[in-house]
């Protein structure tokens, strides 16, 4: 999980993840979890900003810990799709090389956790062997390409997430302990 160093008008420091805010005005000091709704841990009457972090700390793991992991992958493909086939695949793509018969392809694209997608065309015949029955299996097989690629980047978004909450734990227990 990303985070960002936070510097207290008093001088202190925290290292604070993101879906966490430092909130500093006239009459509110605090720490509020912003990770599916909004929370403040006030400072409180000791003005303890280790402390109310540390409770803020342990919101967002909760709610990290019910949430499902957030993935950007469409499900569905756009409304202003023109062709009839699934979310993440296009075509058929007709290629014309020098000297060869026309090509076609499918167009899928296989989404990666934490990179760049990766777009992969799948060959479905030239214009000399190109059939309605090549180009289901063509399509056959690029959702299956499709649903592989899925399930690993949803596999590896729960690491990450996971990775993430023991992380918090391990700051969240280091805020608790007695400091200097």
């Amino acid at each position: 999980m990303k985070t960002r160093e936070v510097t207290l008008p008093d001088g202190q420091c925290f290292q604070v993840p993101q879906g966490i805010q430092r909130i500093d005005s006239t009459s509110t000091h605090g720490w509020q979890v912003r990770y599916q709704g909004t929370k403040l841990f006030s400072d409180g009457e000791a003005a303890d900003p280790r402390r109310s972090l540390a409770n803020a700390l342990s919101e967002l793991v909760a709610r990290m810990n019910v949430a499902p992991a957030s993935t950007t992958i469409k499900h569905r493909p756009s409304a202003h799709k023109k062709s009839d086939l699934p979310a993440g695949i296009s075509g058929p793509i007709v290629r014309q090389r020098p000297g060869r018969a026309l090509t076609a392809d499918l167009s899928v694209l296989l989404p990666r956790f934490g990179g760049r997608a990766e777009i992969r065309n799948v060959y479905i015949g030239s214009q000399n062997t190109y059939t309605p029955d090549k180009y289901l299996a063509t399509l056959e097989k690029c959702l299956a390409l499709r649903n592989s690629a899925i399930n690993r980047y949803e596999q590896d978004a729960r690491k990450a997430r996971k990775a993430a909450v023991a992380a918090l734990k391990a700051q969240m227990q280091a805020l608790r302990a007695p400091g200097p």
